[in-house]
């Protein structure tokens, strides 16, 4: 091999190293500014919906006192859901849903952060004191699910556990008929 192939391969080397370093550090930049956007954007821009509630008075009037907490069915056939975080427990402590069919959890605080989830599906939602949240699911088969509290809120967190029992829709609607909130405390 002579000097000049030497040198020509050499060149070539160098340039091919320097290609790729440019297209690295571009593809770098790139994404720290799309990093950096979608960061500045989620923290500027609200959410679509946001619900408040005032948790020192929603025990006495409105959507989540005690006689409408529990599940109902819709007038289009679907089913909300009402349940409200408290130390240590739900309520209702057991929820009862049917199969087959879309579900609205509205749920919020009454006073520290809790967290549902349950068990084996991909529901999983804050309660924040102040704010309702909303989760849509869907139940394909009957069964029970556990749903603990997934947020430390404090000594006594360890024992806070409900439950979600499926159950056929058409028992659910048999059940719903005579109107009324239901759960399954006490089954």
């Amino acid at each position: 091999m002579t000097v000049q192939e030497d040198d020509r391969g050499a060149e070539i080397a160098e340039r091919t190293e320097r290609r790729w370093a440019i297209i690295s550090v571009a593809i770098i930049i790139v994404l720290a500014v799309l990093a950096a956007f979608a960061g500045i954007h989620r923290a500027t821009m609200p959410q679509a919906r946001v619900e408040t509630i005032d948790p020192t008075r929603m025990h006495v009037s409105g959507e989540f006192v005690e006689s409408n907490l529990g599940s109902v069915l819709e007038s289009n056939g679907a089913v909300t859901v009402r349940a409200i975080g408290q130390q240590y427990s739900f309520t209702p402590a057991c929820i009862l849903v049917p199969a087959q069919t879309p579900i609205t959890l509205r749920a919020t605080s009454a006073d520290v952060v809790h967290g549902i989830l349950i068990q084996a599906t991909n529901v999983n939602t804050m309660l924040v004191p102040g704010y309702v949240s909303e989760q849509f699911m869907r139940f394909e088969r009957t069964g029970d699910h556990l749903m603990p509290c997934q947020e430390f809120c404090s000594f006594g967190h360890e024992g806070m556990w409900g439950k979600v029992k499926v159950i056929d829709k058409a028992a659910f609607t048999e059940r719903a008929k005579n109107g009324g909130r239901l759960s399954c405390v006490g089954e």
